[in-house]
């Protein structure tokens, strides 16, 4: 197949990318390159998905519409998996507009690109910041979800009434899926596992908001691309048992589905931050602070839509993932523990 990748040079759509292409699958990549974090990370993925024949990195941002509707009449992609995005809870609260730019309009160009395309199945990232002000855990993808906290986490709402729009209007099948805390090797600089980890061999104090006594849903970046995969390898179908009188949210009488990705094994942060000086050897100075505004106490993924659909659950423990992320580290910035002691 050829497959669309956007946010390619990104973190998750980066491990997208590299799982389509070893399985042998022509995959175009899309990204911007922009600077919300370290550019020279975004490059060295880029670097190794060029390696393959079949990959060719698109830079250009989602907003372009020319550039947009002049990329799917030319390449006429069987599918498309929609993973860019301008991330950050906290971010969202200084630069709105950038989430409005990216989130939204980005998001109708890849509508209106495979509605006009003939795209087969489109697979977008949404996230477990819909869930808001929500409290009943684990938190599933059959509640309501109409109480986000951030206008990142209302981006991400609004990203899934868009597509069922278009799979009601356009039978065009949509999946979107909810990631609950991705971490991993090339992850985020601005997550909490990179400046943690970075920090403590620094010999810097950590910021530790809430007092530590969040409680995250962590998930394993293969875990989470496992799941991308077998979605967007399972096209949406309309839910025939659907009733309006009793609309159920996470299905439609429309080609749509809502999906979490989730580990199911919430950790609280304290414990995931011993876990990280138990692989560094070190242990951290750490400054307990309150909640940040736009944050949630705690995150829990109900994944058996997931299950029932794909027969997939995430289940990478979370002491492997974070040595497989402290390796990379100390592997991709060239860090000697015994030196930098």
């Amino acid at each position: 197949m050829k497959i669309l990748v956007t946010g390619a040079a990104g973190f998750i759509g980066f491990h997208t990318a590299l799982k389509l292409l070893e399985r042998g699958d022509t995959v175009v990549g899309l990204d911007n390159f922009n600077d919300y974090y370290d550019v020279t990370l975004k490059e060295a993925r880029a670097a190794i998905l060029e390696r393959y024949d079949s990959f060719r990195m698109v830079r250009m941002g989602l907003e372009q519409r020319s550039g947009m509707e002049s990329l799917f009449a030319s390449e006429k992609f069987d599918k498309v998996v929609h993973l860019a995005a301008q991330a950050g809870v906290r971010y969202s609260i200084e630069n709105p507009h950038s989430y409005i730019d990216s989130n939204i309009v980005g998001t109708l160009h890849i509508l209106e690109g495979c509605r006009h395309n003939g795209v087969e199945h489109l697979v977008y990232a949404s996230s477990s910041s819909v869930y808001g002000a929500n409290t009943t855990m684990p938190f599933s993808v059959h509640q309501n979800v109409d109480h986000p906290l951030a206008l990142y986490g209302a981006t991400k709402k609004a990203n899934e009434l868009m597509a069922h729009s278009y799979s009601n209007l356009y039978e065009l099948p949509t999946t979107g899926l909810r990631f609950f805390t991705v971490y991993g090797p090339w992850g985020r600089p601005d997550m909490a596992l990179f400046m943690f980890t970075r920090n403590i061999i620094e010999g810097r104090p950590i910021d530790v908001f809430n007092y530590g006594k969040h409680r995250r849903d962590f998930t394993y970046v293969d875990d989470v691309v496992e799941g991308v995969i077998r979605t967007m390898d399972h096209t949406a179908k309309p839910n025939e048992q659907w009733e309006s009188a009793d609309p159920d949210p996470g299905t439609s009488r429309a080609p749509y589905r809502i999906y979490n990705i989730g580990n199911q094994q919430p950790v609280e942060l304290m414990q995931y931050i011993e876990i990280i000086e138990n692989c560094v050897g070190r242990k951290a100075e750490k400054n307990l602070l309150p909640m940040q505004p736009g944050d949630v106490p705690d995150t829990y993924a109900d994944t058996e839509a997931l299950v029932n659909d794909v027969q997939y659950q995430p289940d990478t423990p979370i002491e492997k993932g974070v040595r497989k992320f402290v390796d990379w580290y100390l592997d991709f910035y060239k860090v000697d523990l015994k030196q930098s002691a």
